[in-house]
């Protein structure tokens, strides 16, 4: 599941704004716009500020590859 789509489906989940994890994260409010789009290039100390409310954090994830 992309980063994106993990916040906005857990805020909404939630019942929070995009405004509430961006107090409750301590983030902007631009940021976790920018975040819930799939923005590519964000800080990701405050992806994790963001990921952190859910007990979440980014991480390695190995990728798979296409033999083909």
């Amino acid at each position: 599941m992309k980063i994106a789509s993990f916040i906005k489906e857990k805020r909404k989940y939630l019942g929070l704004t995009q405004t509430d994890i961006a107090e409750k994260a301590g983030v902007g409010l631009r940021f976790v716009r920018d975040l819930e789009q799939g923005k590519p290039s964000l800080r990701l100390d405050k992806v994790n500020q963001v990921l952190d409310l859910f007990g979440s954090e980014v991480g390695v994830i190995r990728k798979e590859v296409s033999h083909e």
